[in-house]
Formats: C-alpha cells, structure tokens, sequence
C-alpha cells in the first residue's frame, strides 16, 4: 500500500559508499522501480497506471525524451520512468491545510527532495505581498492577479514566461502564442540550459537544430559513439538499442571522464537471458579528461585525412562547403597537446582511429558531457566535422544524435519556445492570427536572470520545472527572484521555486501526463515530440489529484483572456474547450504538421521531415553541410585544482530527487559526496571519508562555496571531480556560458577544497540536522 511523505528532512552527507557497480538494470532495476511505484501509488494504481506508460493508446513518459519502436513491450518503461510516473500519480496530497501549517520559512529550509516527497498540490495558491505562508485563492482571482501585474508593467519586455520541457505540443504553442500577442519574445526554456550548444551546432553545419538519426538506424550502426553522456541513469531506455545494434555487430566507444555501469553491461529485464548474463556493451571505454572532447575529435580527423581513402570525397565534393580551410585546421593536430587535454594515451586514440576506420556507418550521441562547456558549440561542430569527413550523415545507420533529456523539450522548441525566432515562423504566425509579434530577440535563461537581478525584468511565469534550483549561481539567482514583483509558477508538486518568491507569488496546480483530461467537448489528448522527431499522442488514465486542477492549455487559454481581454481575436476559449483547434492552427503555422489531426490519428504517430536524414539536403547559409575550423579549445586547470562536473545520481531526474541512492556509483543515502580519483585525493590531502567544502575559481573574483561535502574516491579521470547538482549549482557563475548558445558551463568548474574535516571528527563541516516534525 501507500506510504505517507516524510515528516523530517534526512541527513544528507553521511552516506554509506560502497565499490560502483559494473551492471545497470536487471532484477535491483525492477525491484527498485516497484517499490518506489507501491510507495507512492499502492499496487492497484501501479499496476493500471506502468501498463500504460508509452503505449499506443497510454501516455508519454514524463520522464526522458528516448523514442519508442512501433513493436511495444507489455512493461514499455524503465527504472527512472517508473519513478518519474510514480512521483506524479502518487496518491499523496499538498492540501491548503498543509500550507497553513508550514510558513514559507519552513518550506525555504526543507530539501527539494522532502519537498517533493509531499505530494500532488491540490488547488491554487497565493503569497500575499508581507504574508508569512500560501493561502487557497479561486483561479479567477489566480488570473485577475497576474492580469494586473502584466498590465502594469511599463514594457511586454519585463515579463519572462518560462518553459519547462515536460510542457506538451498544443501548452506550448499557445503559451508563445500568448507571450508574442502580449508583446515579448521573453521565452526562456530548459533547452538554454542543455541541449542549446547542440541546436546552435547543428544548426549551422547541417542547417537543422535536431538529430538527424532513428531507433533503425542506431539498430544498423557499424559503429556508435557515446560521448558525455551516462544513459544507463539518464536514458536508460537508449540500452535497449545498443544491446540491439551490439547483436547485429555494432561497436561502442565511450567516452566520459567517469566509467558507468550502463555502458559496461546492461541486464536487459526483458529478457530472461538479459536479468541473468546481460550484455557486454563497451568495446573501448576512452577516459577523457573533463573538457577534452574537442581536442579528441581534432586529432581524429587530423588522422582520418591522412589516411588514403579514408574520406569520402564524392559526399565531401557535393555536400558540403569549407573543406579546405577545415582540412588546414585539422592537420594542425598535434599529438602531445592532445594527450594532455584528453588525459588519454596514444594508444586508446589509436585503437579508436582503427574503429572509425573499419566502420561504414557511424553515429556520434552525446548528453550534457559535450554541451556545457565555453567551448561545446566548436567541439559539437568537430563531432559533425568528423561525421562529415566519411559522410555519415543522411545515410542508413549514420548521423548526429544528441540525446534530449525532458519528453518534449525538443517539441516545445519546434512550437516555437524560442527567444530568438526565426522570421518565418513569426511572419506565418502573424499572419494566421492577424496579430504583429515583436521582432527583437528576447531573454533567454541566463539573460533572464540577468534582467531579473537588474529590475529589467519583474514577472516571471514558469509553465511547469523548478527555475531556481535548475539554474546556476543559486545565490544569484534566488536573489534576482526575489526581485521580481509577482511569481507564478504552473506546477504538479512542490520544488524548491515555490519558496523562493518574488513580492507576491501563485501556485497553479495542473494535470500531469498521467490525468485524464477532460474538457467542453470531450476528453482530450496532447502530443509530445521524442528526441528522433517523432509526433506522438499521450492520453492519462487517472482521475485527476484534484477537482480543482485545469490543464496547461486551459490555464494558458484562461490567462491570454484575462490579460489580453476583448481585444483578442484570438479564440482562446475555443481552444480551451477542444485541443483538436490547436493542433489545426499549428498544422498551418509550424513545417512538418499539415493535416495535423489526421495524421496523429495513426497509432504511434508520425515523423517530422528532416531534409539532411531524409534527401542529404541542407538548408545552411551555403546551402551545404558546413565544415568548420575553430581554434581547439580545454579547459586550464590551475595546480592544487581540480575540474569539477556537475551530474545527476541514479535517484533523481534533473532537479527531481527521487531518493537518496546512487546505486550504480555505490553511495547509499546521501547526496553531498564529491566523487574524487584517489591518486588526485592524495595529492590534495582529501581521505576518503572527510568532509570539505568546494570553492569554485573564476575570472571575476568571486567566492561561491558549497559546504560539507563528503570525500569519495572514485575512479573518475585525473584532474576532475564530480557532485550532484542542483546542489553544486552554487558554484557554476552566472556568466561563466559557452559562447554562441549562452549554455551554463556546469561541466567545468574550476574548484579549491577547504575546511577538510576528517573522518570521525565531532564536527563535521556542513554536517545537516533532521528537520522538525
């Protein structure tokens, strides 16, 4: 049966640690997924609400963005979507009583994880300016306040609407819809904070911000390499298709600067065979220091080129532009520089070459390990370089494939969640709903915080995520928030962005994928696009958390009327009541959804058109796909420094906090470890055991401190550290970004160890305390 949420915060920085595993998934994969599962649901619920978790006729997982192949298994999930889908059909409740009997005091000092452990928000919420706590509020004066707030300001441009990637297709498309009507291109999203170095990228050389690959042609690949990226915790689904194209004769590189168990073995639970043995996946686990990729896929080129008849010259010849002056760049490469930006050996970069040489087919993924750092956007340009240079791009089996993390941050920006719109789009948007949409580019996350701290900026509304604790320089941050004259946050469950408010604040509490949605017309779907372009529709099962909830589209529909008033033409109340007239108004705004309706009919949807997978054309400023030749780029590490990579534990996805585990790296309840290679612990004076804090180092001179850490050693690569974020966000400076896409360089922070207590001592630096019952 269910269980009731904690009523005391644990202690966080005394885990138990044992040796990391070497395995993911099988049997503690399954055992784990249903004990969370029946914690928060009880069995009945589990039982009607995983059977529907990314089929056909269920919903789309609120967790990742992985695709699903058109044959669908009984149990079409993984552990951490077990856990995503538990958390939000979870039967507990944050009623209005809750609230009256925690102040926002308490609440600002609870974890996120205690936070989220509370339950589904039940109707909305109000922060009175001077109030000490939330009250219940009716949702028309829930809007009436927001109206008020937004037609005071002295510009469109101080209001930021921010998107989270959970948000579905037809929420998203009338929420900038809305923000553009009202007067701003303020549309900061989630995909500033990942995946943008990868869209500036692509973009560029191949003309199109998304992956060009599908789940057949990772299926066919010769050859896959996974670079930055940990799927075993983070797409976990993604094992399945290696352990498939691994059966039909595919090698896999990885490389990360720490070993993962996913990419070891993966015990496929599907299969008997897969929960006993499992499948080895990794052919050539290469090491890398934080930072190095660039380096490594420069050198790779450089060697390819020298190579005789490595390159593919007739694709070279008719697809692609500024080969010559790349060529130049690259057979510049030198050997020892880039053993000492990669921390690999001569040999591991050797055997490598001879992989990519033996494949026909190859596909390059990549997470977070590539995309947060000042130089990910030349360094994703190298990895297109090096797909480019043998013409494994618009072919079977080949291409780019950067794996997006939330269900449809990719489709939030295809309904054009963008503060930087291309003219396009806007003209065919004007000119459906006869409205002017403003032509400057607005704030994107990082700018947001930035006009936030300044007064530039004085609402801020958040459909669905957990800002402040997603974003860097927590201080920042919440000190900018806390700025602002009105908050309002579109929520299912409490996080840390509830408690740190601006004047006055609102909670307005919606369905989550797992609701049934009913509207005036009838029951309702939305749609979702998967990290490969594929359109889905997700349908909930349950009975709402609360009478008192409406869905993302009716509160954006409600808000535009309460805001924008008879002055609109827009039929707002008409898509509130029927989401089929969105889906038709974007079929003639968005390329790739005519005859929308008709075409998400089909079970398991539909593909949108990508002109380099589909016909090897590229819609670039050439016309071609582009080589590029940017100086190569690491970062410099300072003595007595290490490179600290901000990272997720297998017990939470993004800033949700499942639980205190991190199973495959064997720490056991806890989250405040610093995982540190033993030999760099040594030198640094760091026993496993003790307790530090971290001190990251900038340019700007700066103190950013995240206190109390507990020593690890781990075999990460030498010269580099690891922690679970949102709690090292606090050292990623606000303006330390990658150039071009303005991404958070979370993955590469310089950080000093300081106040190292060691093991056993009666005080124990940062040690927290239970919180009251």
């Amino acid at each position: 049966m269910a269980t009731k949420p904690p009523t005391g915060d644990p202690v966080q920085d005394a885990p138990r640690v044992a040796p990391p595993q070497h395995a993911a998934a099988g049997l503690p994969a399954v055992a784990h997924s249903l004990h969370i599962a029946q914690q928060q649901m009880g069995v009945r619920r589990t039982a009607q609400t995983l059977l529907k978790v990314n089929q056909k006729d269920g919903f789309d997982c609120p967790g990742c963005a992985w695709p699903e192949g058109d044959e669908r298994h009984t149990a079409e999930f993984c552990e951490n979507g077990a856990k995503a889908v538990a958390e939000e059909a979870t039967l507990r409740r944050v009623t209005p009583a809750f609230f009256a009997a925690h102040p926002l005091a308490d609440l600002a000092s609870r974890s996120g994880y205690w936070l989220g452990q509370q339950g589904r928000i039940t109707q909305p919420m109000y922060l009175p300016e001077g109030a000490d706590r939330y009250e219940a509020v009716t949702w028309e004066r829930a809007f009436g306040i927001i109206a008020e707030e937004l037609r005071a300001l002295t510009s469109p441009d101080e209001a930021l609407f921010y998107t989270s990637g959970r948000t579905s297709n037809e929420a998203a498309f009338l929420l900038q819809l809305f923000a553009r009507e009202f007067g701003t291109n303020n549309l900061p999203d989630c995909s500033n904070m990942c995946h943008e170095s990868s869209g500036s990228a692509l973009t560029e050389t191949i003309g199109i911000g998304k992956g060009s690959v599908s789940l057949e042609d990772l299926h066919q690949a010769d050859l896959i390499i996974v670079a930055g990226q940990n799927p075993g915790t983070n797409h976990p689904r993604m094992l399945s298709a290696l352990e498939k194209a691994k059966s039909a004769g595919a090698k896999i590189i990885s490389v990360n600067p720490l070993p993962e168990a996913g990419l070891e073995r993966f015990k496929n639970p599907q299969t008997p065979k897969g929960m006993i043995r499992g499948a080895a996946l990794n052919d050539l686990f290469l090491q890398i220091r934080i930072g190095g990729d660039q380096a490594l896929f420069r050198l790779l080129n450089k060697l390819i080129i020298q190579t005789e008849g490595a390159v593919d010259e007739a694709f070279v010849h008719d697809h692609t532009h500024g080969y010559d002056e790349f060529a130049a760049a690259a057979r510049e490469a030198d050997w020892e520089q880039t053993l000492a930006a990669t921390g690999l050996d001569r040999h591991a970069i050797e055997k490598a070459l001879a992989m990519v040489l033996a494949s026909k087919r190859t596909i390059v993924c990549w997470a977070m390990g590539l995309t947060q750092h000042k130089h990910s956007v030349p360094t994703i340009r190298e990895v297109v370089n090096f797909l480019l240079l043998r013409g494994n791009i618009g072919r079977p089996g080949a291409g780019v494939c950067p794996v997006r993390g939330h269900s449809n941050v990719q489709g939030d920006r295809t309904m054009g969640i963008f503060e930087r719109p291309p003219a396009a789009f806007l003209d065919a948007l004007d000119k459906e709903f006869e409205i002017t949409s403003p032509r400057h580019h607005g704030y994107d996350v990082v700018r947001s915080i930035r006009a936030l701290r300044d007064g530039d900026a004085k609402v801020f509304f958040a459909m669905g995520g957990n800002f402040v604790a997603a974003t860097p320089d927590t201080d920042v941050t919440e000190a900018a928030i806390r700025r602002a004259r009105l908050t309002v946050h579109v929520s299912t469950k409490l996080n840390r962005s509830h408690t740190v408010t601006g004047t006055r604040a609102l909670i307005l509490p919606t369905l989550g994928r797992t609701d049934k949605d009913v509207q005036a017309s009838g029951r309702q779907f939305v749609t979702v696009e998967d990290s490969m372009s594929m359109v889905h529709a997700s349908r909930g099962n349950l009975t709402p958390a609360s009478p008192r909830l409406l869905s993302e589209p009716a509160i954006v529909a409600r808000l535009a009327r309460a805001v924008l008033g008879p002055d609109s033409h827009t039929p707002w109340e008409e898509f509130e009541n029927d989401y089929a007239t969105i889906r038709d108004r974007i079929a003639r705004v968005v390329p790739g959804f005519e005859d929308f309706n008709a075409r998400i009919a089909h079970p398991g949807g539909f593909t949108l058109p990508h002109a380099p997978r589909d016909e090897r054309r590229f819609p670039t400023a050439t016309g071609r796909a582009n080589f590029t030749a940017a100086p190569v780029e690491h970062p410099e590490l300072p003595e007595g420094r290490l490179l600290l990579q901000t990272l997720r534990s297998h017990d939470q996805y993004n800033t949700t906090i499942y639980g205190l585990d991190d199973r495959y790296r064997g720490i056991k309840g806890g989250r405040r470890v610093v995982l540190v290679n033993p030999d760099d612990a040594h030198a640094l004076d760091l026993p496993d055991g003790a307790h530090t804090d971290l001190v990251s180092e900038w340019k700007d001179g700066i103190e950013r401190r995240a206190p109390g850490f507990r020593v690890v050693h781990y075999p990460t690569a030498r010269g580099c550290a690891a922690a679970y974020y949102p709690e090292t966000n606090v050292l990623v400076p606000l303006d330390s970004t990658a150039d071009t896409s303005n991404t958070p360089a979370s993955k590469s922070v310089v950080v000093r160890f300081e106040n190292t207590v060691r093991q056993n001592a009666p005080e124990q630096a940062g040690r927290s305390t239970p919180a009251p019952h």
